[in-house]
């Protein structure tokens, strides 16, 4: 069975958009207009997952996800943002929210978030020690890396891009989630810094980096990683 979606959006266009393009995929969607309507509805409903905006009338988006999380329910919840508002995101998974998109977003990175919060929900929580890609050998641990005998020289900032691509079990990686969680809401820097580290954790891992074995390009939206099978 199906997966069932609980959209909670105010603005009608947008809750359309979310509900055809989540219903072409199969989900069976259900929907709320305004936070009071939605909070009523996750509790009675039990969805597998909530999409949540955040400015909406009689509750806020954080607010409902506060109020979610004190009465218990771990429901997954992707919580959608204004572009731009990082503060809004720190908020947000400060008060209990699993991920978020920013608005504009593509229907590609949309359906790889829900389908990797939907894997947290039904999977244990990948735990890393060492993992092997090719002849290269990666200790998350110790923050070693080796291709063979030698030892390769791996930043701390290369190992957070590196188990971000690794816990998305295939799923691409969109470099402003890179920004956020590998280098932190501080500094925040353009997303061609996150284009410079692949290039550089590509040189080092990679057996062609012009040619990437592991490390792959997803246009439009970021990376993620190929293991062998």
């Amino acid at each position: 069975m199906m997966p069932r979606l609980l959209i909670i959006e105010d603005e009608l266009p947008m809750r359309t958009a979310l509900a055809d393009c989540l219903e072409a995929e199969g989900y069976r969607v259900l929907a709320a207009t305004d936070g009071a309507g939605g909070l009523d509805r996750a509790l009675r409903e039990q969805p597998d997952l909530i999409l949540l905006d955040i400015m909406m009338p009689k509750l806020d988006g954080f607010a409902l996800c506060r109020e979610l999380r004190k009465l218990g329910h771990a429901t997954p919840v992707l919580m959608l943002t204004a572009k731009g508002q990082v503060q809004d995101r720190v908020r947000g998974l400060d008060v209990g929210a699993d991920d978020y998109l920013v608005k504009p977003f593509s229907t590609d990175e949309l359906l790889a978030r829900v389908r990797a919060l939907l894997r947290r929900v039904t999977r244990p929580a990948l735990s890393l020690t060492t993992v092997a890609l090719g002849d290269v050998r990666l200790d998350f641990v110790k923050q070693q890396a080796w291709r063979g005998r030698k030892e390769l020289h791996l930043t701390v900032k290369e190992f957070a891009v590196l188990r971000l691509l690794l816990e998305a079990d295939g799923e691409p990686v969109s470099r402003e989630r890179f920004l956020d969680v590998a280098w932190g809401y501080a500094a925040f820097p353009t997303t061609r810094t996150v284009d410079n580290h692949i290039a550089t954790l590509r040189g080092k891992i990679e057996p062609d980096p012009a040619q990437p074995r592991w490390i792959k390009t997803v246009h439009g939206v970021g990376y993620r990683l190929e293991r062998q099978k």
